[in-house]
């Protein structure tokens, strides 16, 4: 960028020999290089040598950095925000083409009719992550932070903003963490920078805020319905995950109704729910980290359960085919036997359904009850993310841990909605 007047942050259009490019200046390591942040999201780089014309079509903005001021409304309910992370706290960052993590204000700047729905009173920021740098400590320091929110007297509601991806995992940490919930916690997100004019952060935020000034006691996710900005729903914690990499209704709801659909004007309820009360929150948030989660597939050798026994694995959760089947012919890749042995020895071994819809069923098939008599525990119609992170959380219950049978008991128990009793399963 020696001799062409380009700054970063300015849109403008680069012409070639070749053709026409228009997009935004990024900041080059590279003084011969010019690199140009597309329409369509993509980088190219383009040698000043090659660049016959170019016209400076808008000049980079300068960020400001006024403050919003939030004022509290007499009569309007109030809400408490947890910030963690994610895109919905992230726009571009000009000079690197790539994002930075925006103030709480941003938020607000995005969405500012949140303050004719309710006052936000507090706001905690315990950390800035996107969503696969989060372990369980980071799931216990919201917890944390939630119970003391929500035991809060002046305190209505909770909103907690976070990343997309692993979103579900945070959501089933709290819903098990959080016992004898009294309040609405709105768990939201955006899967497009708020800075970009098709973000679908405004919604999202004015959707979490009604469900959060609402008579719903459930900690629930909310997103948009569809692609348009016409409804969102708020998804039950246990029953949710992710379906989709980009799309606006990433989050589907899987063996079970959403909660509610929220709307311009109000919230439709959709099911049974667990109603606002005067209960104290009770804080259930210890983890036991050593578990993990084995997919199976065809050809597939046992002896990967031997390498989580030697990390001092407590538990594992295999997503199994079919209605609840392994491998059970005779030779290296029987499954039986190993998991038996390992079952003896103490590891807990659980198994869900990879089919995602429906769930396991081991007395259909003869490779099904195999399995049952190794001591497996069947986890019927619950989703293999939240069996994870339920085992972890059976698992952090030092005086639950000491006993299998307590263990079964407990990873069989319906605790915060994770199964779905409609769909029939007895066993």
């Amino acid at each position: 960028m020696k001799t062409l007047t380009l700054t970063p942050g300015d849109r403008a259009t680069l012409e070639t020999k070749d053709k026409a490019w228009t997009g935004h200046i990024l900041e080059s390591h590279d003084s011969a290089i010019i690199l140009l942040k597309l329409n369509s999201g993509y980088n190219i780089g383009i040698r000043e040598s090659e660049i016959l014309h170019a016209k400076v079509l808008e000049k980079a903005k300068k960020q400001k950095s006024e403050k919003v001021k939030l004022e509290s409304k007499k009569g309007l309910p109030n809400v408490a925000m947890i910030v963690t992370g994610g895109t919905i706290s992230a726009r571009l960052d000009p000079k690197t083409g790539g994002t930075t993590w925006t103030t709480v204000d941003d938020l607000f700047k995005i969405a500012p009719e949140i303050q004719d729905i309710c006052n936000i009173t507090k706001i905690e920021r315990p950390f800035l992550k996107a969503t696969e740098d989060m372990e369980f400590n980071d799931y216990k320091k919201i917890a944390q932070l939630a119970e003391k929110l929500l035991n809060n007297q002046d305190i209505d509601g909770l909103i907690i903003t976070h990343g997309t991806d692993f979103l579900h995992y945070t959501a089933e940490a709290l819903a098990f963490s959080l016992r004898n919930l009294n309040k609405p916690v709105a768990l939201t997100y955006s899967q497009r920078s708020i800075d970009r004019g098709s973000t679908d952060a405004h919604f999202n935020l004015l959707c979490a805020a009604k469900y959060a000034t609402s008579d719903i006691a459930e900690v629930a996710l909310i997103g948009h319905k569809d692609l348009n900005d016409q409804a969102c729903l708020a998804m039950p914690a246990t029953k949710t995950r992710k379906m989709h990499a980009s799309r606006r209704d990433a989050f589907q709801v899987i063996n079970d109704e959403p909660i509610a659909e929220i709307t311009k004007d109000g919230l439709k309820i959709l099911k049974d729910f667990n109603a606002k009360n005067s209960k104290k929150v009770k804080l259930e948030a210890s983890f036991n980290p050593n578990v993990a989660l084995v997919k199976i597939y065809p050809g597939q050798d046992p002896a990967i359960l031997d390498f989580y026994k030697q990390q001092s694995c407590k538990g594992i959760i295999l997503e199994l085919s079919g209605l609840g089947h392994v491998q059970t012919s005779a030779g290296k890749y029987n499954w039986i036997a190993k998991i038996r042995k390992l079952i003896q020895s103490g590891m807990i071994i659980c198994g869900a359904a990879q089919t995602i819809y429906g769930g396991l069923n081991p007395k259909v098939y003869s490779n099904g009850r195999k399995l049952e008599k190794t001591g497996l525990i069947f986890l019927k119609d619950m989703l293999s993310e939240t069996a994870f992170v339920k085992l972890a959380w059976v698992l952090g219950h030092k005086s639950w841990a000491r006993s299998k049978s307590k263990i079964r008991e407990k990873m069989l128990e319906n605790v915060a909605g994770e199964y779905n009793d409609k769909l029939g399963f007895k066993f």
